[in-house]
């Protein structure tokens, strides 16, 4: 790992949805000089290269619609991060998750996957619809799917079903057990295994743990290019349980799906918030079987990860991750390896009050 006191660093986001879209917003600040409208941030390093490497398993929606008429990667999950990372966000964000209604064929579907598709068929290659369109939204940073190959979920409950797709597996009644892809033997985007060789800082999360983020560790060679790094890596953990995925799930549950599905030793650091929801909050997220996740610290230190304790919670009625709260938390985290040189020393469970 560089050292991240004083260099320009590069940053591999891994996941997809809205969690990971969070993040990017938040990380997209740092990305070389900010504008004078964000001269108050905190001095951190500048970011040299943000990359987000997004799972394309999603087969719902317009996104699956579009993926069976087209023959193509799902769009959604990409289009969420390209507004993330746009220059004027704002605007950007509003065409193009703009959702057609009405009874027509284009009620559900939004214009940026729309727009995606078209580019896709203009230049017969999604990698070119991607990389067009980030030209004109004008983003911070680049974005690539984890694998071109055109790959399912297959989820395995606990009552012994499988589930064929992830828009049935997000909505299972039953608990997830087991989460495979298929083919199982797809290949990785080169691409992406490049830029988590050459990270500095890599995250994975927030996300829905078994649609989201594990899909982007089946695919064969990114769960070995993670171990191998040099890199600061970070898992984020989710402020919520999750209906149909994680109900009932504590902190050290994810870390022991990951380790399941795919060894040890992925990730040195976990991030959590600690920060408590709100009694309104916690009374409407509980008619949805949705609970805050709870942070067990003391199982969390039998997988031999560092753990960090931040306030991540963002305002409003809906319980997400504070986009700048997130992004300086992983500075903060990078910067205090750095100076203490946790990566030299034995586990230490909490480092919280320890940063300067």
């Amino acid at each position: 790992m560089n050292n991240l006191l004083s260099t320009e660093i590069n940053i591999v986001a891994i996941g997809g949805g809205t969690g990971l879209s969070q993040l990017l917003s938040g990380l997209k600040k740092f990305v070389l000089k900010p504008s004078p409208k964000e001269s108050s941030l905190p001095i951190y390093p500048f970011i040299k290269e943000l990359t987000a490497i997004v799972t394309v398993t999603d087969d719902g929606g317009s996104s699956g619609r579009l993926r069976d008429e087209f023959q193509m990667l799902p769009p959604g999950d990409i289009r969420k991060c390209l507004v993330a990372l746009s220059e004027d966000e704002l605007l950007m964000a509003k065409l193009f998750q703009y959702r057609f209604s009405g009874g027509g064929e284009l009620q559900g579907h939004s214009f940026g996957n729309l727009f995606l598709t078209a580019l896709a068929n203009v230049t017969g290659d999604f990698l070119e619809a991607i990389r067009l369109t980030s030209e004109v939204l004008a983003i911070k940073g680049r974005i690539l799917p984890s694998t071109m190959a055109d790959v399912h979920l297959v989820g395995e409950l606990e009552n012994g079903i499988f589930l064929y797709g992830e828009s049935l597996i997000g909505r299972s009644p039953s608990r997830i057990q087991n989460i495979s892809i298929l083919p199982e033997e797809c290949q990785p985007l080169p691409e992406a295994l490049e830029a988590i060789a050459e990270a500095d800082i890599i995250t994975m999360g927030p996300g829905s743990l078994f649609t989201s983020l594990l899909p982007n560790l089946l695919v064969k060679g990114i769960p070995e290019a993670i171990r191998q790094s040099a890199a600061l890596k970070v898992y984020i953990g989710n402020i919520m349980t999750q209906k149909g995925e994680t109900v009932g799930f504590t902190a050290s549950d994810h870390l022991r799906a990951i380790r399941e599905h795919c060894g040890n030793d992925l990730f040195s650091y976990f991030l959590c918030n600690n920060t408590p929801i709100s009694e309104e909050q916690r009374v409407n997220y509980r008619k949805e079987a949705a609970d805050q996740t709870k942070n067990d610290l003391e199982t969390m230190g039998k997988y031999g990860i560092h753990v960090m304790f931040k306030d991540l919670l963002a305002d409003g009625d809906k319980v997400r991750h504070d986009p700048l709260k997130l992004a300086t938390s992983i500075f903060e985290l990078a910067m205090s390896t750095e100076r203490n040189g946790f990566d030299t020393i034995p586990f230490i469970p909490v480092l919280e009050n320890r940063l300067e």
